[in-house]
């Protein structure tokens, strides 16, 4: 294919030359877009008089007419087109060679590709943001079968104080909730139009800019031609979104095979989605999980790549922009691959509400309500903090708990201790009483649930 460009060269390009500068074997991924942003672009140079009625019908009949072969696998991607855009006017101008010779009027492949790829970009967000929503309406489903179900939280990966499994959960709607308002965020920036930039300087024709935006669903256009092509803030943003994505991803894995080891027994992964070992029979994997945490560094290092790519160019367009977009793709296949076998793995699980329990009711989770305790009976809380410490202290040295304390020790430690105390540390009232909005009791985390599905209603 020769290219679109060529009238100032006297030589053909180089075949290798061709090889390392083509873009079609990655960004073939944007025909639609690439489509979409012509025929809206040919409406305007109509609209304006710069090509006839004949040369739009022309110019829309023939994009149409790819996009359906293309769709159909009647049509194949060139090997030798050095891009998508061009590919697709090359072909536009077999169909239709005077009127697909118009069609680029006003526009640069700058500016083109910049409007292809926020078009994707956008479309990407868009299918993302309804997986966040399904594995929120996941958890919420899990949680809310598990309010009651008392297990151990924990800080520095140490026994710290008994929570609900449900409350565990719904961190993590908490997390993806806000994944999907930077999203949200992010679409609101990158949603308008650079179209008209043209190079880096516009054009002498009278173009409607408005129009074309207006066409495309796009809130607005840009307003500097230099930044309107050489920007990709937003590319960086939303693969800055996806990289946190993925580390609540990987955090989230990284608990799911704790939880399914033998040493932790709380759930179990379905078998569909786990495996097992060449060697040892007795092996469950979790490498869903294992593989969702590795993943998360592909995208982490994505990101890295887009802002060392931007980090030293000059205005306006340059070619080392091109690899902004296997970077950013790559960041959205990932995600796209995790969050649906993540979710599905999640909603499959089976959980040992037994073993939580076991677990909760050792290692003096309850040492803080035993401080409360004291503290509710006139003591100071410090002191109270060093009370329970000793007696903790105490536990550990004659192979006891609390709960099994005798009162007569209690009381040798401070007066203020009576029977009331037992009930006090149980775990069940630890965690009742933590009824403060935000903490781990039915009524609190069921009002959190509640306000999670109203938020997540209100996306759809």
């Amino acid at each position: 294919m020769m290219a679109l460009w060529a009238g100032r060269f006297k030589k053909e390009i180089d075949e290798n030359v061709n090889a390392f500068n083509s873009s079609l074997s990655f960004d073939a991924r944007m025909y639609k877009q690439d489509i979409m942003g012509s025929q809206a672009h040919a409406k305007m140079l109509e609209k304006q008089g710069i090509i006839s009625a004949s040369n739009l019908k022309e110019i829309l009949d023939g994009l149409d007419k790819i996009l359906h072969d293309l769709e159909n696998g009647d049509l194949l991607f060139d090997p030798t087109a050095e891009d998508i855009h061009m590919f697709i006017e090359s072909e536009l101008t077999k169909l239709y060679p005077e009127s697909g010779k118009k069609l680029h009027t006003a526009r640069s492949r700058n500016d083109q590709v910049a409007l292809d790829l926020r078009l994707y970009t956008r479309d990407e967000m868009l299918a993302i943001k309804q997986m966040l929503i399904n594995i929120i309406e996941v958890i919420i489903e899990q949680a809310s079968h598990h309010t009651e179900t008392i297990m151990c939280g924990y800080t520095h990966l140490q026994r710290a104080q008994p929570i609900t499994f449900a409350h565990h959960l719904m961190a993590y709607a908490e997390m993806f909730y806000r994944d999907i308002t930077r999203i949200d965020d992010c679409y609101e920036r990158m949603n308008v139009s650079p179209l008209g930039s043209g190079a880096l300087a516009t054009t002498t024709y009278s173009i409607d800019r408005n129009f074309v935006a207006e066409q495309l669903a796009m809130k607005d256009i840009t307003y500097n031609s230099m930044d309107g092509v050489s920007d990709r803030d937003y590319a960086i943003e939303f693969a800055s979104a996806l990289a946190l994505i993925m580390m609540h991803l990987s955090r989230f894995s990284e608990e799911m095979i704790l939880w399914c080891s033998w040493e932790f027994k709380y759930i179990e992964l379905d078998d569909a989605y786990a495996t097992g070992s060449s060697i040892m029979p007795q092996k469950k994997n979790p490498d869903i999980a294992e593989l969702v945490r590795g993943k998360s560094a592909r995208v982490i290092g994505d990101v890295s790549t887009l802002l060392t790519m931007m980090k030293g160019l000059p205005l306006a367009y340059n070619k080392d922009m091109q690899e902004d977009k296997e970077a950013l793709f790559d960041a959205i296949d990932t995600v796209k691959l995790c969050l649906p076998v993540f979710t599905d793995m999640l909603k499959t699980m089976k959980v040992n509400t037994e073993k939580m329990r076991e677990f909760a009711a050792k290692g003096f989770i309850n040492a803080t309500d035993c401080a409360d305790y004291l503290v509710k009976h006139g003591k100071a809380f410090r002191d109270a903090y060093k009370t329970t410490g000793e007696l903790v202290a105490y536990c550990i040295d004659h192979d006891l708990v609390l709960e099994t304390l005798p009162l007569d020790i209690y009381q040798q430690h401070d007066q203020a201790f009576e029977e009331s105390i037992y009930e006090a540390i149980s775990l069940d009232t630890c965690v009742m009483n933590r009824k403060v909005d935000g903490g781990p009791s039915p009524v609190a985390v069921l009002k959190s649930i509640q306000i999670m599905k109203e938020k997540v209603g209100a996306l759809s």
